[in-house]
């Protein structure tokens, strides 16, 4: 009994301490050769930080709870701003809906990410409602009643602002969407989309309804034909074919799934051979993909809409639940605050390549919310020019412009992009095709010839996606300059800065992208990897389950997810209105 006292005193410290304290054995040989170990907790020695720097971080989403995770600098004092206080591993939500995994196993409350950090952190579940960019102060209201059943509101300082808040659904003001439709956004949308198909399916069984009642309410439309609504579609499907049938046997033959695109195919960001194969697999699964089908109108009982394919044909359908799917929108508060720095009509905030909203010192926007705002070359062709003219002597060699180039392609990564597609070895193909025939080592040109030369560069930027994997890398990458802030300030790591003197603070961000999945049902899943590598089928799906595991922001979500599937491939899924 006392040894289980012991493990039991020992495990609670351990999990209390483990990053606060330090485990001291100390191993003394006695008499008889017996080994004593005694452990004791001795607490680390900070050192007083004067005046450490107040960072304010709005949002616990991907960007947001990277950041977090990522941010050991002890110099700062971190207030973390949220209406929810947990992360959510959105790539899940699907899951969630048909039961195939718990909405508590891919929730991470954000104080057990604190515990562990040894920067100063505190957390407010409120929502932002203004941000005072010339004063540094965040206006926010608490989400939580107080005794006058009224909100409270409160104002937060800040020296760093960092804005990770995500973004809302996009309607595109299309009627009867906010009233009539559900979203799969949040833990709560995914849980209230499992209460209503149950619930369609307990209604549909009631005797009191008629055959064409039953067909209504047991038709499940999906607008968006991207990675959400092609996975839930998948999901439902599976959902409905694997479990609800072997439950409600006298309306299975009644369940229809309907997947509406306004563009021409669904999945349309993946490979061409994953849209092919999803379309195919969909239509022999039974479910009816409608393209060119673009949503006008969403009553409580019928969707209406317009097909672009057939000369603009008006179009009603009749449903019991409708999961909209299409786009993201702004909030309200990141409106006014685009307005305040002078960005308007645009749909995120623009930031720079170093995630620093541009007009600003002192705010940084990532995930969502926000947009990077590449720099042109074209636009700094004339300092680039006078950078790299190094005798000043009015025209560019070979050897010059070498000299430069690493700072270049990582200053303006459309450069690199360009010479890659255009199957170009160096910036030496590059300066040659605008000079003709002529030999490498011989090459000069002027500024108009380089002008001529980068012309067409500036073509291959794209914006980022709004993916999941964009934000945490932005976070992660933010973090890390912040943890080196004083060190970059003397001495400064990233390229030359060809509009000024010296080199920037910081290397600028750049996005890699490591694969995407696409969830197809029937344990298919297609995966689009880099290098161009496609891989469609059963082994995409372990593939995908290892890969979504891993990524769980800790081990307890990461062994309830496991547990979930493990529970899912035994039981079937839960198919309870809890």
């Amino acid at each position: 009994m006392r040894n289980f006292q012991f493990f039991q005193r020992f495990s609670k410290n351990f999990r209390d301490y483990d990053s606060q304290f330090k485990l001291v054995l100390l191993c003394t040989t006695v008499s008889g050769g017996g080994l004593l170990a005694y452990g004791e907790a001795v607490a680390t020695s900070e050192s007083a930080v004067p005046e450490k720097k107040k960072v304010l971080v709005l949002g616990t989403g991907w960007a947001g709870t990277s950041f977090l995770r990522n941010l050991n600098d002890p110099r700062y004092e971190v207030h973390v701003v949220s209406p929810r206080n947990y992360f959510t591993f959105t790539p899940l939500l699907p899951s969630v809906t048909c039961g195939t995994v718990e909405a508590r196993s891919i929730v991470e409350p954000v104080r057990n990410i604190f515990r562990k950090k040894h920067v100063d952190s505190r957390f407010s579940e409120a929502e932002c409602l203004k941000i005072d960019a010339v004063n540094r102060k965040v206006y926010c209201r608490s989400n939580i009643n107080n005794n006058l059943n009224e909100k409270e509101e409160f104002v937060v300082d800040y020296d760093y602002l960092i804005i990770a808040v995500g973004a809302n659904v996009n309607t595109f003001n299309t009627p009867g969407v906010t009233e009539n439709c559900h979203f799969l956004k949040e833990v709560e949308d995914a849980q209230k989309i499992r209460r209503t198909v149950i619930d369609s399916f307990e209604r549909a069984s009631l005797p009191s309804v008629s055959d064409e009642e039953r067909k209504r309410i047991l038709h499940f439309a999906i607008v968006g034909g991207g990675p959400t609504g092609v996975e839930f579609a998948a999901a439902l499907h599976d959902f409905v074919s694997e479990d609800l049938v072997k439950l409600y046997p006298g309306v299975k033959d009644l369940v229809k799934i309907t997947l509406l695109e306004a563009g021409g195919h669904i999945l349309s960001m993946f490979d061409k051979r994953i849209t092919t194969f999803a379309e195919d697999k969909f239509k022999r699964d039974g479910i009816d993909v409608k393209t060119g089908s673009m949503v006008t109108k969403v009553s409580d009982r019928e969707i209406t809409t317009k097909e672009m394919k057939n000369g603009g044909e008006i179009t009603t359908i009749p449903y019991g639940m409708a999961v909209w799917s299409t786009g993201i929108g702004t909030r309200p508060f990141i409106k006014d605050f685009m307005t305040q720095i002078g960005q308007v009509n645009r749909r995120a905030i623009a930031t720079d390549e170093w995630l620093r909203v541009e007009g600003t010192d002192n705010v940084y926007a990532l995930g969502d919310c926000a947009t990077i705002n590449q720099r042109k070359v074209m636009e700094d062709i004339a300092a680039i020019f006078k950078k790299t003219d190094a005798d000043n002597s009015g025209t560019l060699t070979l050897k010059e412009f070498q000299e430069v180039m690493n700072d270049i392609c990582e200053r303006y990564p459309q450069v690199e992009l360009y010479l890659k597609n255009k199957q170009m070895h160096g910036i030496a193909d590059l300066l040659k095709e605008s000079k003709g025939d002529v030999k490498k080592e011989s090459i000069e040109l002027n500024i108009e010839e380089l002008k001529t030369a980068f012309s067409n560069v500036d073509s291959e930027m794209k914006f980022l996606p709004a993916t999941a994997q964009v934000a945490s890398q932005q976070g992660t990458y933010l973090a890390k300059c912040f943890n080196r802030m004083e060190e970059c300030e003397k001495n400064p790591e990233g390229p030359i800065r060809f509009r000024g003197e010296g080199r920037h603070r910081f290397k600028p961000f750049r996005y890699k992208h490591l694969g995407q999945f696409a969830p197809l049902g029937g344990e298919q899943t297609a995966a689009q990897l880099p290098g161009d590598w496609v891989s469609i089928g059963h082994s995409s799906q372990w593939l995908w389950y290892s890969v979504y595991a891993s990524k769980q922001v800790s081990w307890r979500t990461r062994a309830l997810v496991v547990s979930d599937w493990m529970r899912r491939f035994i039981f079937g899924r839960d198919s309870s209105q809890i």
